[in-house]
């Protein structure tokens, strides 16, 4: 670049800085405030824009329901033992040889049917003998009255003496005191005589014979010939300790007694071998009214209808006592209860989501709830899950529990 182009660069340059020194001055300070507060408002506005949001607060979901009443029946389970309503043994009154057996063993015996027949001969002629015996004696007394009424008119004519009224009179009444033991001797063999016969004095189910065609029985050989079961109803024998007793007791219900007051009354269900539940109910008919000292129980006995036989005797059996009906008492899961040394409590919320520590009382357990004595209020809603989440005070949003099979299918979908 020559001297002269580089001086007149120089001068394009010097008037261009006077141009634009004089335009700033020409503004005035007014608009440069304005310009810079808009500047500003751009730059908050932004900063505000891309400023990130601040964290929310996040409540724990927990499970709700509402707190109901129901009657709830209490139950007691005990190891019982069937027993026959009656049981009787066929034995020998009479000793004899076994003659015959008139029935098939383990069949339905009806009362009054022949079972067994005993030789019967030695008491026939036994009957006979004394039928004869008393047939004398008889003939005896006769004439000792004849004698007594021939004496008698000779004696008032004194004709004989008092001594021979003393003897026909003792004749006489000699003669009736043996018809009266021959009366008593002939019923004794003919009662014997009707042993060798034996009949059922039940109908029930028999036994196997004990005893073989042929064998010595009665007193002086084996007497016992077979049993008799009478099962259409039976007995079921069980042991409840003291502290049920008592239990009862501070219930007012009364074992073995029928309450009229009530509309319901002791009764047990038993389970069976193969575990189903004996579909008849049997009542409570009798409880000893003394603790045997050594066990610390008492004896129970109920009544069951048995009518197709399936309970055996000797059977034992799982027993099912109904032991109290808890009128519109309060029910909770317990799986919602939390226990502790200090005692046992629940969570419950608050109409304004507010979580709440309560201690409560406890009752029976049955099943997979609890009976809630004291601490508790109807329609109260109470925490069933997730409690685990919560501390006293604390706000939580509660989802209550589906009651219906329909709500717990939409709650799974959802």
């Amino acid at each position: 670049m020559t001297p002269k182009q580089r001086k007149n660069s120089y001068t394009r340059i010097e008037v261009t800085s006077r141009y634009l020194t004089l335009k700033i001055r020409r503004i005035s300070w007014k608009k440069i405030a304005v310009a810079a507060a808009a500047v500003i408002a751009v730059i908050v506005l932004i900063a505000v824009l891309v400023r990130p949001e601040p964290p929310k607060e996040v409540y724990p979901i927990i499970a709700t329901e509402k707190v109901q009443t129901k009657d709830v029946e209490i139950y007691g389970e005990y190891v019982g033992k069937i027993r026959a309503q009656q049981f009787v043994e066929i034995r020998a009154r009479i000793e004899g040889y076994l003659e015959s057996m008139l029935f098939e063993e383990g069949t339905y015996i009806e009362k009054g049917e022949v079972l067994f027949i005993i030789d019967p001969r030695l008491y026939k002629a036994k009957v006979d003998k004394a039928k004869a015996q008393l047939n004398k004696n008889k003939a005896l007394a006769l004439k000792a009255e004849r004698d007594l009424q021939r004496i008698r008119p000779l004696y008032e004519q004194n004709a004989a003496s008092q001594l021979d009224l003393d003897n026909a009179i003792a004749s006489y009444e000699s003669a009736t005191a043996e018809v009266q033991m021959s009366e008593a001797d002939l019923t004794e063999d003919e009662l014997a005589l009707s042993y060798t016969t034996v009949t059922s004095p039940i109908s029930g189910y028999i036994s196997e014979r004990n005893v073989d065609i042929g064998t010595l029985v009665g007193p002086g050989g084996r007497s016992l010939l077979a049993t008799i079961v009478k099962s259409d109803t039976v007995q079921v024998d069980f042991s409840m300790t003291s502290l049920d007793y008592l239990k009862s007791k501070a219930r007012n219900v009364n074992l073995g007694q029928v309450d009229s007051t009530r509309n319901w009354n002791p009764y047990i269900t038993i389970t069976l071998a193969d575990n189903s539940v004996y579909p008849y109910k049997g009542i409570v008919d009798f409880a000893d009214p003394q603790v045997d000292s050594q066990t610390g129980t008492f004896a129970v006995r109920a009544e069951m209808p048995n009518p197709d036989h399936t309970l055996l005797p000797g059977q034992f059996t799982k027993v099912r006592l109904l032991l109290d009906v808890r009128e519109d008492a309060i029910v909770v899961p317990t799986k919602s209860i939390v226990i502790e040394k200090g005692g046992a409590y629940i969570f419950l919320i608050r109409r304004d989501s507010t979580v709440e520590k309560r201690f409560i009382e406890l009752g029976p357990e049955i099943g997979n709830n609890t009976v809630v004595e004291r601490g508790l209020m109807k329609s109260e809603e109470i925490v069933v899950e997730g409690y685990h989440k919560l501390t006293h005070g604390m706000k939580a949003i509660s989802a209550p529990v589906p009651n219906t099979e329909e709500e717990q299918e939409q709650a799974n979908e959802e």
